[in-house]
């Protein structure tokens, strides 16, 4: 743990240590040579604007990230970019546009359904600080061997990628994810972050967080879910427009199996 916390703190220093290098140096001209010439006069203010509209935008967007990260740990996200995007899509389809969100406070969601997303995809919630390092290696090693891309994301980073970004791959979008993880791993409790995650993860077509997908496969509040429903509902996080809680697999079947099995294995949840 104490080498996972060296790690976090690593990653943090070298990002603001790179933000300072970047936007804290003083861009002056220098004081030979083009001083007084013509074309320093024409082009020289190229370079400069262009320098100052990237640094405008870099402190707007710390700034607005900054306030949607602080306002967001008091205020319920009222929709996130990836229902918007899910939206339009069913438009195109020629679908009607449908959002099926039911807000549960923390205190009123299951314990079941707690431990079942701790067990099912960040055993080390309560333990790392954004980023387990451990499962990252663990991804990397395994998707260089295998076709099929299996995540190491934690719950914090799954959180800054389904409320405040959009959805796809790339290296930019995986720099922002981690920006924002930083954030609310500062600015958020872990109660306030698994609290947000649940009620904002897509669960199904239209369906956003466990209590809506809860009275959509169980007919039931997800204050009432059973240890093997949470454990259902957990299982399908990874691809729940492919997958269903009340219609599983073989696969899914043994794969909630584990997750009950893990969730017998963890200790109390203190969050």
């Amino acid at each position: 743990m104490f080498c996972q916390w060296q790690n976090t703190l690593f990653f943090y220093k070298a990002i603001f240590i790179t933000v300072f290098k970047i936007f804290g140096k003083n861009n002056q001209k220098s004081k030979s040579g083009n001083r007084n010439s013509k074309w320093d006069s024409k082009y020289y203010g190229i370079p400069k604007l262009i320098f100052r509209i990237v640094k405008l935008t870099f402190i707007l967007f710390f700034g607005l990230s900054l306030l949607g990260v602080i306002a967001y740990r008091f205020i319920n996200p009222p929709f996130t970019w990836l229902m918007v995007e899910r939206g339009f899509q069913r438009k195109a389809a020629g679908k009607e546009w449908k959002i099926d969100k039911k807000w549960k406070d923390f205190d009123d969601i299951s314990d079941n359904m707690k431990r079942a997303a701790v067990a099912a995809e960040d055993q080390t919630f309560l333990e790392h600080h954004g980023f387990d390092f451990n499962a990252i290696e663990k991804a990397i090693e395994k998707n260089s061997h295998s076709k099929k891309l299996i995540g190491g994301s934690t719950i914090s980073q799954q959180v800054a990628k389904n409320v405040f970004l959009w959805e796809g791959r790339s290296l930019l979008r995986k720099g922002i994810e981690a920006y924002f993880t930083i954030l609310i791993e500062t600015f958020w409790s872990k109660k306030r972050i698994m609290e947000v995650y649940l009620n904002e993860i897509e669960m199904g077509d239209g369906i956003y967080g466990v209590e809506a997908a809860s009275q959509a496969y169980f007919h039931k509040s997800a204050s009432d879910l059973t240890r093997q429903e949470a454990a259902a509902i957990a299982v399908i996080f990874p691809s729940p427009l492919k997958w269903s809680a009340t219609n599983p697999t073989k696969y899914l079947r043994h794969r909630q199996y584990l997750i009950m099995k893990n969730m017998r294995r963890l200790g109390p949840l203190d969050f």
